[in-house]
Parts: structure tokens; sequence; C-alpha cells
């Protein structure tokens, strides 16, 4: 049995990839209430980021989590394809439940299929991103931990979107965005210790990518835009003040016309 070290790297990585799964959280659940307030072409683009926004957030998180994971014995390749899936992956799904939060027509259906949606797509995401790991032998996974890390992040994905579309304000939105952290981490860290190693030594060298190679500089890609996007969603205005803009200018051009 190999012996497994989820924090080689220290507190570094458990910190930042609970930040950045905040982040994430933050913009998209935030994204999800300015599409309420909009229409058409705008409410679709709003959900579309915030899908996008959630996903690479917990996507980011995983992975930055598993900078620090190890293996005594064996070294850790990745394969890239399914690690490329498995962020694809994790945007999709996490879609479908934005999506069903956003378009659904009651809101306590739409928070219960959309809490749902999500949190399948942390878990979805989850498990593809440990497929996608390489290393000299055989990985298993506890049933019982499998089930319950799913159920942590569908309940606090659901717990989150109640926050933000049922209970407004600014304490709560933050709020929300700290519980889906939260759950994102909770739901990391169960599932990885759900799995074991049985070693299988071998000289041969493993096919993929090390973490640095191609993880790290994805995530700092990711990560970037996600903190470039809270940016402009902070400083985009809202509907309401959208619509107060606009009625103050056409204001100004009849005070102009009648001068």
């Amino acid at each position: 049995m190999g012996h497994m070290d989820h924090f080689s790297a220290g507190w570094v990585t458990p910190v930042l990839s609970y930040a950045m799964a905040c982040v994430g959280a933050a913009l998209g659940l935030r994204c999800t209430v300015r599409a309420l307030e909009a229409d058409g072409a705008s409410k679709r683009n709003w959900l579309t980021l915030a899908s996008v926004a959630i996903g690479s957030g917990i996507w980011t998180m995983h992975f930055v989590a598993m900078l620090g994971f190890s293996v005594e014995g064996t070294p850790i390749r990745y394969d890239v394809p399914l690690t490329v899936l498995s962020l694809l992956m994790s945007i999709g799904v996490v879609a479908a439940g934005v999506f069903t939060a956003g378009y659904g027509r009651s809101r306590v259906t739409s928070v219960a299929f959309g809490g749902i949606g999500t949190g399948v797509g942390v878990a979805a995401m989850h498990y593809t991103g440990m497929a996608a790991l390489d290393l000299h032998g055989e990985i298993a996974y506890d049933p019982g931990l499998v089930i319950a890390s799913v159920v942590i992040a569908v309940v606090a994905a659901t717990a989150a979107l109640t926050l933000t579309l049922v209970v407004r304000g600014p304490v709560l939105a933050t709020l929300a965005a700290l519980v889906m952290g939260l759950a994102v981490s909770t739901m990391h860290y169960t599932g990885m210790y759900a799995v074991s190693v049985t070693l299988a030594p071998s000289s041969a060298t493993l096919s993929g990518a090390t973490a640095t190679e191609f993880i790290f500089p994805l995530a700092v890609v990711l990560g970037s835009f996600l903190f470039l996007a809270s940016a402009y969603v902070a400083l985009s205005p809202t509907g309401k003040h959208h619509e107060s803009a606009i009625a103050a200018e056409l204001l100004r051009e009849v005070e102009l016309a009648t001068v």
C-alpha cells in the first residue's frame, strides 16, 4: 500500500485552492443573480459566464490541491486529454444546473435541480480528474466515502444557491460563496481520503505530463480569468443601475435640446 501525502507542499495548496473555489463561486453566483435581472441574450450570457466561472473555479481548486498530492514510491503524471475533459465536463454539467436555476419558473424547483446539477458537476470533475492520474500502481476507492463526497457537493451547492437566489443581500452573498467554496474543498478531500493506492514498482516511464508542466500553467490562466472577470462584474452596473444611467442620459439630451 502506497503512503499518500495530501499536503506535501504544506498548507499553501489547500488554502490557495479554497480561495480559488470561493472566487469562482462568488463570481458564478453573482452572475446568476444578474441573469435573473436580465432577459434574452443578456440573460443567457450571464448564465454562461456563471457556468464558466463556477466550473473553472472547481477545476482550479481541484488541481491546485493536487499539486500537494504525492505517493511515496512512485512519480505521478496526468493524462492531458482527460484533464482537459474534466474541465469541460465541470463547466458543462454545472451549466445544466445553473441554466435550470436561471430559467426555472418555480424558485424551489430551480434551486433543487440547480443544486443537484452543480453538485454532480463538482463530483464529475473530481473523479474524471482522478481518472487522468497515472502512477506505478492501482487506485481503488472506498464506496462509502465516494457517496459521501457526492452528497456533500450536492447539499452544499443547493445551500449556496438558496442563499443566493431565495434570500438576497451582500452578507448572504458572501456567505453563499464561502459555503460553495467549502463544499468544493470538503468534497475534494473527502474524495481523496476515499483513495487507496496499491504500488506496483516499475522502472518504466509514465506517460502524460507532470503537474508543473501542464496543470500549474493552466491553473494560473484560469485563476487570472476568474479575478479579471470578478473585477468586470463588480464594476459593471446592475440592471437597475443601467436603466437609471440610460434615463439620466436621455434627460440630459432633452435638456440640451430645449436650451
